[in-house]
Parts: C-alpha cells; structure tokens; sequence
C-alpha cells in the first residue's frame, strides 16, 4: 500500500475515531488542524477541543480562526500533505485550501449522500424517522458536501438510537471506512463517482429554538424529537400548575410512544397519566395523535430523574395539568 502523507482537519468527539485511526494506520499524520480553544464549562476557562486534546502534543497542531489568507494556510501548506482529510472541522475550506494536497482533501460524512448535506446529517435522519443512515467518504470541492463519492456504507437506525449513541456508531465506522477510501484513492484503485442528482435534501443546524415541544403532533414525531435532541438542545417543555397558575420548564431525556388506547382522553398537553413506581414508571402525556410515556426528566439545574420521582411531592406532575406553551 502506497503511504501518503496526512493533515487532518477536525474539532469535535465526531472527529476523534478518524483521528485515531489514522495514528494507528501505515499513514504519516504530518500536522493537525482543528478550531482555537474555546471557553467551556461554567467557569468558561479555554479548553481545547477533542481532537486537540486526542493529539496529546504527538503532532504539530495548528488553530487558524479562519482559512481566508495566505498566513492562516501557511502552516498546511507547509506540512506538504498528499490528502486533507477533513471531519466536522467547522470552518468552510476555501478554494486555495482544496488546492493545497496533491490528492485533493477527503471528508467524512454522517449520512448517505446526497441525503442529509449539511451540517446535522445525524439528527435530521432521526427527526425524520430514517430507517437507514450511515457514512460517505467524498472527495471535497467548492460546493456543500457535492463533491464526488468514494465509497459510502450504509447502517440501520436502531429504534432507540439518540443523537448521541447514532453519533458514535457513525463515527467509529467512519474511521474504518476512511482508511479504506485512503487505500483506494493512493493505489488508484478506487474512482470517485458523482453523487445522483435527486433525492438531495439538507441538514441545517440544530437551533436551542427547535428544543421546545409542540404537543399537537403525534406522539412518534415527539419521540424522535427527544431522542435526536440528545445531547443538545434537549427536548423540552413547559407545565402548567392549575393550582397557582405558575408555569416551570422541563427538560425530557427520553420518553416512548404509548399502546394505543383509543380515542384521546384530553387536550393535547394534558398528563392524562402517573404511575409512579420505582421500576417502570412514567408520566403519560396526550399528543395531537396518541400518548407519550416520559421516562426520564430534569428541571433546570437539577439531576435528571426518573420520571416516577416527579409523580410526588409539593411539586408533583399530576393528571389533568398541562404541559406545553400557555393558550
């Protein structure tokens, strides 16, 4: 096998799979690009990102903020690599970055393209309720994740799948599948294919306002917003106390559809619900079309708890009180 020469471009735990797999491959990593140190944490201290921190000093890293000018590219330019490998870097490539590595810069993406560009590929196959996802190895160009294909894999969706434990799946086979990309494009044994032109749809960016919960869609929809919001935003909600008419915001890890118990015993938002048992506890919820087990849920700045543990108490979830935005 032909041994290439590697920067890599990458600044998230996504990141670090791909990463590792090329320390531990016949490649020379030869420098690191990832994003500046960013305040973290509630004493906002700089911390560096994941892939910074995977490196561990073993390669030259370099932080540019952006990749505008000649000075922020000098350091890749000097590293001379024959391939970029890039994995949610975070900053758009420039035409004279693609332009840099002999062999052009190979990216790594959580979906089967052309379904999913963009930048949440895991998270809108879930909301949507994809059944299928998994990773392409591409050859990058000016355009939003259209460049031509290198090998792609697919992976089935597990029905208890969140954004986080999808994520990871996705990330460890993107590692695997990016060394064998690497192989194929050194040895000119694998040829790039340009991605079909329909069925392309885009991934925009998770926002904190997609957090909240709209309780007239059907229950399934809610579900998969609860667990593609894993780990951020959170899914979340507000409830209404009838007593006093005060309002507190909920914050929903995971919750499961209901079995069907025909017609709808409220509005949507009403608890129609408690069981509060240790083991197997829940606070049912009327959707727009049929219910919502919560199983697990947090007030803000607390622990998040089993959702029985809300079911007591001076601040007890209760049936008939109503969860969502005020009328």
């Amino acid at each position: 096998m032909t041994r290439l020469r590697v920067a890599f471009a990458g600044t998230p735990d996504f990141a670090v799979p791909t990463l590792l797999a090329l320390t531990s491959s016949p490649h020379e990593l030869v420098g690191v690009l990832t994003q500046p140190d960013r305040p973290r944490g509630r004493g906002q201290r700089l911390s560096p990102s994941p892939v910074k921190a995977a490196v561990s000093g073993a390669v030259p890293v370099a932080q540019p903020a952006t990749l505008r000018s000649p000075d922020d590219r000098a350091q890749l330019a000097a590293w001379r690599p024959d391939v970029l490998v890039v994995v949610a870097y975070g900053l758009i490539l420039p035409k004279a970055v693609l332009e840099i590595p002999r062999l052009g810069c190979v990216n790594v993406h959580a979906s089967l393209l052309p379904r999913w560009r963009g930048a949440a590929p895991v998270e809108r196959a879930l909301l949507a309720g994809d059944e299928t996802t998994g990773v392409t190895i591409m050859l990058m160009d000016a355009g939003l994740d259209t460049g031509p294909i290198l090998l792609q894999q697919p992976l089935a969706i597990d029905p208890h799948d969140t954004g986080a434990t999808l994520r990871t799946r996705l990330a460890e086979m993107g590692g695997r599948l990016l060394l064998a990309g690497l192989e194929g494009l050194a040895d000119g044994t694998l040829s790039p294919h340009a991605q079909p032109a329909e069925g392309v749809t885009y991934a925009r960016k998770l926002e904190k306002r997609e957090a909240p919960i709209d309780w007239r869609r059907p229950a399934a929809e809610i579900e998969r917003q609860v667990r593609a919001l894993q780990p951020w935003p959170v899914a979340e909600t507000l409830v209404c106390d009838p007593r006093t008419g005060a309002a507190e915001r909920l914050l929903v890890h995971s919750a499961r559809v209901a079995p069907d118990l025909g017609a709808a015993a409220g509005p949507p938002g009403c608890i129609v619900e408690t069981d509060g048992r240790q083991d197997g506890g829940y606070v049912r919820v009327q959707c727009g079309d049929g219910r919502l087990d919560l199983l697990t849920l947090q007030r803000p700045g607390g622990q998040r708890m089993p959702a029985s543990l809300f079911t007591r108490g001076a601040r007890a979830l209760e049936r008939s009180m109503v969860l969502g935005e005020p009328a």
